[in-house]
C-alpha cells in the first residue's frame, strides 16, 4: 500500500512539473513576440492567445497581464499612426484583462503600470478635453505603481515618454525626457523580474530614444 501511495505521489508531482514546464514554454514563446515588429492584427491574435491561456491557468496573473499589454500595444501602434477612433474600445478591452489580472495579483506595480497606459490611450482620443480626467487618472496609477515598486524601470520609461512627448509650453522637455530614458536604461541593468514570466519589456525603447539623441 505504501508503495502504491508513493507511486501515486510521484506521478502527480511529475505531471504537475510537466504541466508547469509546458505552461512556461508556451508563455515564454508568446511573450518573446511582443517587442517584435507586429501589426495591429498580430497584437489582437496574441491577446486572444494569452486570454485562452488564462482561462486554463486560473491561478496565474501573467496571461491576463500580457493579454492587456498586447491590447495596449495595439492601441499605441494606432496612436502613432494618428488613428484615434478605436482607442476607447481598445482601452476598454485592455481594462477587462487588467481587472482579471488584478484579481489574481492585487497591489502589483506592473498592473498599475498597465492601468496608466490604458488611461493614457483614452486621454489621447482628445487630449485637451480629457487631460483633467484620464490624464490625471494616468498619473495617479503611475504614482501608485511607484509607491509599490519605486525602482521599476518601466515606471521611469513611462515618465520619460510623457516628458519627451509633452510640448514645452505644457511642461514637457525632450532633453529631460532623454535623461529619464537614460535613468530607465540604468535601472534595467539592475532590476530583476521575480520570475522568468514576469514583465521585462521596455529596454529596447529606452535604447532607441537615447540613440536618437546622439
Amino acid at each position: 500500500m505504501k508503495n502504491l501511495i508513493l507511486t501515486a505521489i510521484l506521478l502527480f508531482v511529475s505531471f504537475t512539473a510537466f504541466a508547469q514546464s509546458a505552461y512556461d514554454k508556451i508563455m515564454a514563446e508568446k511573450i518573446s513576440k511582443i517587442e517584435t515588429h507586429m501589426t495591429t492584427d498580430d497584437f489582437t491574435a496574441l491577446a486572444n492567445d494569452f486570454d485562452r491561456i488564462g482561462t486554463k491557468e486560473v491561478k496565474q496573473w501573467q496571461p491576463y497581464y500580457f493579454a492587456a499589454f498586447s491590447t495596449i500595444q495595439k492601441g499605441r501602434l494606432l496612436m502613432r499612426e494618428n488613428n484615434l477612433s478605436e482607442l476607447d474600445v481598445i482601452a476598454s478591452q485592455a481594462d477587462k484583462y487588467i481587472t482579471k489580472a488584478e484579481e489574481l495579483s492585487p497591489n502589483n506595480a506592473e498592473i498599475y503600470i498597465l492601468k496608466k497606459m490604458s488611461a493614457s490611450l483614452k486621454m489621447m482620443v482628445d487630449p485637451m478635453s480629457r487631460f483633467m480626467t484620464f490624464g490625471q487618472e494616468a498619473q495617479q496609477h503611475l504614482a501608485k505603481a511607484k509607491s509599490l515598486d519605486a525602482e521599476n524601470p518601466r515606471i521611469t520609461l513611462l515618465e520619460a515618454e510623457d516628458t519627451y512627448f509633452t510640448p514645452e509650453q505644457f511642461g514637457g522637455s525632450k532633453t529631460k525626457g532623454i535623461e529619464l530614458f537614460k535613468k530607465a536604461l540604468s535601472q534595467f541593468g539592475t532590476y530583476k523580474p521575480k520570475t522568468n514570466l514576469d514583465p521585462n519589456w521596455g529596454r529596447a525603447e529606452a535604447e532607441y530614444f537615447i540613440n536618437q539623441a546622439k
